[in-house]
């Protein structure tokens, strides 16, 4: 551990659009923000090729690109912006004490948390190409359905956002394949029942995914098995969308924040407000509903401003 104590009026952990939107607030209201990037800097969007629903961008851009115009813009107004990432907390004082890397400690007048969810995915070494190549695999049909109007898709998943996911999808695309793993789905029955009435969505129960196929670049199909006839199969798509759900990033957060039961941190209604005085949160760490990064940044910029009026009410 190391000896010198650094203390940091506002300090921001996590770096998508809620963090960078965060930080772009704090800086130009002289909290002299510190962000640190953690694990994935940049988020999920490091992992979307195209992003065409985030307003102000007419022609669409890619995901990394948007966030280094993000960093740069949180840069411009004196956002210090560290590489490391959180490894422990003790918020049972007043002063927040944070430590990095399990090196550095940082004492803190608050903290934005904005450390955001991960999707998880099959771990299939095919899905992880075509996933990192940008080619047709997604863990979000809103973000990227819009690509594969007009083509065939097959979605895995059994619960209510995969229901949701493979109903939204169906508005788009020719044709969608949902795999479900189990003999049931997960899903309440209404929307299960949504689904069995989609005229263009065939389902497969009892399947699991065996292997994503592609050219290299983009993906042209999926190899299944029925795992109750051990008989497999190859269906033609151009996407591949994983629904099995999102973990949040908050485990480090758990011994303080109030969590729901699975893990995301419990705000205030209506504010980023969690249940410690000066911790607040912002975008997938907390929502599990949209998920998106145009509401990500909102609630960065909620958590700023709640923030810096914490901070007066103080002074």
């Amino acid at each position: 551990m190391s000896s010198i104590i650094e203390n940091v009026k506002c300090l921001i952990i996590g770096s998508g659009p809620a963090g960078y939107t965060a930080a772009i607030y704090a800086a130009r209201a002289n909290m002299n923000p510190v962000l640190y990037q953690g694990i994935q800097p940049g988020g999920q969007l490091t992992t979307t090729n195209e992003v065409e629903n985030f307003p102000g961008y007419p022609n669409g851009i890619t995901g990394p690109e948007m966030m280094i115009q993000l960093q740069d813009q949180a840069k411009r107004f004196g956002t210090e912006i560290r590489e490391g990432w959180v490894t422990k907390v003790d918020f049972s004082e007043s002063v927040h004490k944070i430590w990095i890397n399990d090196t550095h400690e940082i004492h803190c007048e608050t903290v934005l948390i904005a450390t955001g969810a991960s999707a998880k995915y099959l771990g299939l070494p095919s899905e992880q190409h075509y996933l990192k190549q940008g080619g047709g695999v997604s863990a979000c049909a809103v973000c990227d359905g819009f690509f594969y109007r007009n083509q065939e898709v097959v979605i895995v998943g059994a619960g209510d956002s995969a229901c949701e996911e493979a109903h939204y999808l169906s508005k788009l695309c020719k044709k969608v394949t949902m795999l479900v793993r189990s003999e049931q789905f997960r899903a309440s029955k209404i929307m299960s029942d949504r689904v069995k009435k989609t005229d263009n969505i065939t389902i497969l129960m009892n399947t699991d995914t065996i292997e994503v196929l592609g050219d290299g670049q983009l993906v042209t199909g999926v190899k299944i098995i029925n795992k109750t006839t051990n008989e497999t199969n190859e269906i033609p798509a151009t996407g591949f969308f994983v629904a099995i759900g999102h973990k949040p990033n908050t485990d480090v957060f758990k011994e303080f924040l109030t969590l729901d039961e699975t893990g995301y941190i419990k705000n205030v209604p209506g504010t980023s407000k969690t249940n410690v005085q000066g911790v607040f949160v912002a975008g997938d760490a907390a929502d599990h509903v949209y998920r998106q990064a145009i509401t990500a940044a909102g609630t960065g910029c909620m958590a700023a401003l709640d923030a810096e009026r914490y901070l007066a009410s103080k002074n």
